[in-house]
């Protein structure tokens, strides 16, 4: 597991940050490429914020998981489709900010309980509504159920799954929307380990979010090994911001969004990782 790459820890924002992640339950960390990486605005500019506006502007800090190609380490900084939409909105409504690369559910939990933070690409359901306060939306996921090629199930609805044990992780969307409609589901801390519980019949399907050019099967070599079976939802993915967010900063950024997809800066980079593919 990598460690915690600190680039640069500024002010009362990284103190209040630092002191809600040691108030929160421990969490495991998830089995990824980049489980950990932090990243400033100052970054990005290569340069520290001039110091008038870094002293009256509040910093967002922005957590994500590895979900290539929309959130992933791009040449030792977090980037990816979504990352660089939300790179640019913050950029265009003035807002400094920060990015960290975490796994998911410490991701979610710090931005429900630290001040001025936000988690994408977070599907916004009807459970998370009240949660947080909403910017976008950035995508659109399909909720897959994926199960072993060998297997030769078939589905056809949801209901069809019923009495199937199904792999979900911990503080993700699917597990919460299979969960509350009574499915037999079986979290794991990291979703990283769904595959090869697959695999060793240990669960009989694999709940997985694919949104636009997932290459996960490919990523993990699975290809020809676990198929997919039934999209079973479709959600739109979005920034969840913590409440303490104003809403004049909410405003902003949606606004920014919206300009975007006049403009065409949304299919700019979506067309940016239309050939991407994972490194060998």
């Amino acid at each position: 597991m990598p460690a915690l790459t600190s680039l640069s820890m500024r002010g009362a924002g990284r103190i209040r940050l630092l002191a809600a992640l040691l108030a929160a339950p421990a969490l495991a960390l998830a089995a990824s490429p980049a489980s950990l990486h932090t990243e400033t605005l100052a970054d990005f500019r290569n340069g520290p914020l001039p110091a008038s506006r870094s002293a009256a502007a509040l910093e967002l800090h922005l957590t994500t998981e590895h979900s290539p190609p929309a959130s992933m380490l791009v040449e030792g900084r977090v980037g990816g489709r979504e990352t660089d939409k939300l790179r640019e909105m913050l950029e265009r409504s003035d807002i400094p900010h920060s990015f960290d690369l975490l796994p998911w559910k410490r991701a979610y939990t710090l931005a429900q309980h630290a001040p001025h933070t936000c988690v994408y690409s977070t599907a916004r359901t009807p459970e998370r509504e009240a949660l947080f306060k909403w910017v976008g939306p950035t995508d659109v996921s399909e909720w897959v159920l994926m199960g072993r090629a060998d297997a030769r199930l078939r589905l056809r609805s949801l209901d069809d799954a019923r009495n199937l044990r199904i792999g979900t992780y911990n503080g993700d969307a699917r597990e919460e929307y299979l969960q509350a409609r009574g499915f037999r589901v079986e979290p794991v801390a990291s979703d990283a380990l769904n595959p090869q519980k697959l695999l060793l019949k240990r669960i009989d399907l694999w709940a997985v979010g694919m949104r636009t050019g997932s290459q996960l099967l490919a990523q993990q070599k699975l290809t020809g090994k676990i198929v997919p079976l039934l999209v079973f939802h479709r959600v739109k993915v979005y920034l969840a911001c913590n409440p303490s967010v104003p809403d004049r900063l909410i405003e902003r950024m949606n606004a920014s969004l919206d300009e975007m997809r006049q403009d065409g800066s949304f299919q700019r980079l979506d067309r940016k990782y239309e050939k991407w593919t994972t490194p060998n």
